[in-house]
């Protein structure tokens, strides 16, 4: 199972590991308060892709068809979690205010469907 949470929201004993998948640590919340596993900037979009996600909210669609080429195009940097979620619950945290349309979410239909379709390239 993966979930999503701000990084803002609490923790919870259910939440399993916790990785923080930002690429920029959020503002104003303190290392030690969000208890991760790891801090995955690898798996976050690109700078250029989050920009655009944040001044066009609108176009959706389109930025989850780009970050998951990213995704697609760089394995490492989602591994780990993988790896995690094969072994129980995982959380993936994100800043963005938007609970519905943000990477974190992109990022755990992505590493679901991975786990789902026993694909072998998943399985490193």
């Amino acid at each position: 199972m993966i979930r999503t949470k701000r990084v803002w929201d609490p923790h919870e004993s259910s939440d399993g590991a916790r990785f923080l998948v930002d690429g920029r640590w959020p503002p104003g919340v303190r290392p030690d308060s969000l208890r991760i596993v790891l801090w995955v900037r690898d798996a976050a979009p690109s700078t250029k892709l989050m920009r655009s996600l944040r001044k066009r909210p609108d176009e959706w669609e389109s930025f989850r068809r780009s970050y998951i080429a990213e995704l697609d195009a760089d394995p490492a940097g989602w591994e780990p979690i993988l790896r995690q979620a094969r072994l129980g619950p995982v959380t993936l945290l994100y800043a963005l205010r938007d609970r519905r349309h943000n990477n974190a979410v992109v990022l755990a239909d992505y590493l679901t469907a991975k786990l789902d379709s026993g694909n072998p390239e998943s399985r490193r």
